[in-house]
């Protein structure tokens, strides 16, 4: 009898394949397009197995016809099954999907039966074939049904329990009722664990939900030919037939659906994410920062924290600052103070140069700045982070040109099963970056004003130079006459001596006041060395005592003048001195390297030829990168940008002075800066 029943089915099948071809094209789902195969097998099965009209269906004189046949169909229905449940098992050291080694005994079981043995079961010993490559499938089955992962279709309370029960019946109806009636078995059974599958994968009453798995559920109805109730020809069997042929369309039509569904609910998802994340950044746009002090600025880190709980993903919140050269914990929310404490202790521990640095740490999500971080390498024995099971965060770095300023640390991730995507942490990072930029601007602003300051200070410093001058002139013309007085006992000599003497150091620190706040104007002249240097020395060796700062001058005899700015170069000197003086504070000394301990900083000035050479040594951290130590968008040393500001204004002092800056490493530690300037 013709199987014209199926051409409908067929030409709606051939109809829908477009339909899913352009959803995968358009949305580049694999399952999707696991799908479209599934579906262009099953047509492949009903073009080669079924008597359509003038094509004669297949029997034994074209045995291996048959074969792809079944070959289809068994591959198909396991397509179907990978698309819910793309689980993997561990072969060696390789990861294979579950679903080939489960199709695999299946293909050689259709090519034996249909193309060896011409469908027939075979007697003796050879039969045992057919059971062994079932029992084969059955394992896979098993595995694959208690196999974990994010993927998983089925909890295991189901899936293995279903494989054991459905795997034990097919070998059953494999040795009673013979080989070929089992590999129809194979195929309803996994379409009904297809139905099965699709209930617990999108867990929603659908048009698209219901429509597949009655569609499956009615093609899975095939193995019923085999019972005695529906014999060939008979009413229930066309019955059976019409209702098996509209399960393949009807589960057809319902997969469209739910691919259609899945995308609005993705769309929707991604349109809510959108209308959330600008309502974030609306909240972030009315925090005022502080812009007047740095010290102001950080105060409001604990604000900031709660802003970000209150409005993000996130219930947890940590803001991370660095500040004279290592980190410490400007504000936190949502967290125990606990963890508060020991966050507070682990930030002294991390290292400036190498904390988030590009490429440390995986990103959080695609196209993202934020970071999976891993606390656990700077947790020190004992760290209370470790008891208390804060070892990860999210991080969203406050980078720099110069390096990381800073780190907004996350956790707590509200709504879990939701997977956290790149629109989550745009508006976190958005207000990471400012907080940066802000931070950078009140940084600069702060030094505008000391600078601004300073030179006020200059200026007060040239009017009570000049006003204290003059008494202190009266003051030396009479004790100079005083002393000539000879009239004068011992005691009265020594009065006098000691007037003379206070009198004229007071006057050498106003004249130092006054080389300071004199202006120069544009103009070159020829500058002292030494007695710059000696200035220095002199109005900063208090400096250099508070801060345990040995500062060691040495300034070569019969020094030439050197022809530059003098205000210029004193401000050169400055930045370097600074620049020594933070690495020699935030410098962690090797306990192993002999004079390790050492804090000194080195002034010395030689001639070589027609230039003179100052050198500003210190005993702190080397350079990284000696050669690059002046570039102001590379980190020198630990610290930090301004230094690297700092020196990048000295180098460029330099040149426009006709001189040069450079900078070398000292053994066994330490560095140097080398001022070289032409001699008047």
């Amino acid at each position: 009898m013709p199987d014209s029943y199926q051409i409908p089915a067929l030409v709606l099948t051939a109809l829908l394949l477009p339909a899913f071809g352009y959803l995968y094209r358009r949305f580049q789902d694999t399952r999707t397009l696991l799908w479209v195969l599934g579906f262009l097998f099953a047509m492949v099965r009903m073009l080669l197995h079924y008597s359509l009209g003038p094509w004669p269906a297949f029997d034994a004189t074209r045995p291996w016809a048959a074969a792809a046949s079944q070959t289809s169909i068994q591959v198909s229905s396991a397509l179907f099954l990978a698309s819910l449940s793309p689980l993997r098992l561990r072969v060696g050291s390789f990861r294979i999907l579950c679903v080939i080694p489960f199709a695999i005994p299946l293909v050689v079981y259709s090519i034996l039966f249909e193309g060896i043995f011409r469908g027939v079961s075979p007697n003796g010993p050879t039969f045992l074939v057919f059971p062994a490559l079932g029992l084969l499938t059955i394992v896979v089955a098993l595995l694959w049904g208690s196999a974990s992962g994010p993927s998983r279709a089925l909890p295991l309370w189901v899936g293995l329990p279903a494989s054991a029960v459905l795997g034990s019946l097919g070998l059953w109806i494999c040795l009673r009722l013979g080989a070929g009636w089992s590999l129809t078995y194979v195929e309803c059974a996994c379409h009904f664990m297809t139905a099965l599958m699709l209930i617990f994968v999108f867990r929603r009453f659908s048009p698209g939900m219901v429509l597949s798995v009655l569609g499956f559920a009615a093609w899975s109805l095939t193995i019923l030919e085999a019972t005695p109730w529906f014999v060939p020809d008979s009413a229930p069997d066309t019955i059976l037939i019409r209702f098996l042929v509209m399960g393949k369309v009807v589960a057809a039509m319902g997969m469209i659906l739910l691919a259609l569904e899945d995308q609005l609910a993705l769309n929707g998802a991604a349109q809510a994410r959108d209308r959330r994340a600008r309502q974030e950044m609306e909240a972030y746009t009315n925090l005022i920062l502080s812009r007047r002090r740095v010290e102001d600025f950080d105060h409001q880190g604990a604000e900031i924290c709660q802003a970000v709980i209150e409005h993000s993903r996130f219930a947890q919140a940590a803001l991370l600052l660095q500040s004279t050269g290592r980190f410490r914990l400007a504000g936190a929310a949502g967290l125990d103070p606990a963890i508060v404490k020991a966050l507070d202790s682990l930030a002294a521990r991390l290292p400036v140069a190498e904390f988030l640095a590009p490429g440390s740490a995986p990103a959080a999500a695609d196209a993202c700045e934020t970071v999976s971080l891993d606390l656990n390498p700077w947790l020190a024995p004992g760290d209370d982070l470790k008891r208390l099971r804060f070892t990860h965060a999210l991080a969203v770095p406050m980078a720099s040109r110069a390096g990381t300023e800073g780190a907004l640390l996350l956790s707590g991730l509200r709504f879990p099963d939701l997977p956290l995507h790149a629109d989550d942490l745009l508006p976190v990072e958005m207000l990471t970056a400012r907080l940066q930029s802000v931070r950078s601007q009140t940084i600069m602003l702060e030094k505008l004003i000391d600078s601004e300051k300073f030179a006020g200070l200059g200026q007060l410093a040239g009017n009570v130079t000049q006003q204290l001058n003059n008494p202190l002139t009266v003051i030396l013309g009479y004790a100079s006459l005083l002393e000539q007085n000879p009239e004068l006992d011992s005691q009265e000599r020594r009065g006098v001596e000691t007037i003379l003497s206070e009198a004229r150091r007071r006057r050498s620190t106003l004249e130092s006041l006054n080389r300071i706040s004199r202006s120069h104007g544009d103009l070159l002249a020829a500058v002292s060395v030494a007695e710059l240097l000696t200035d220095l020395d002199e109005l900063h060796r208090s400096d250099f005592l508070h801060r345990s700062i040995d500062l060691r001058l040495n300034v070569a005899p019969a020094l030439p003048r050197v022809r530059c700015h003098p205000h210029q170069l004193r401000q050169a000197l400055l930045h370097c001195l600074q620049f020594a003086i933070d690495a020699v504070e935030n410098y962690s000394p090797d306990p192993t390297l002999s004079g390790a301990e050492e804090r000194t900083i080195r002034l010395e000035a030689t001639a070589e030829g027609n230039h003179v050479q100052i050198l500003v040594a210190h005993s702190g951290s080397c350079f990284p990168n000696p050669e690059r130590a002046f570039d102001p968008f590379v980190p020198v040393q630990v610290a930090g940008e301004t230094a690297g500001l700092g020196l990048s204004l000295c180098a460029t002092i330099l040149r426009d002075n006709n001189g040069r800056a450079s900078a070398i490493n000292l053994e066994p530690h330490g560095a140097a800066i080398i001022l070289e300037l032409q001699a008047a």
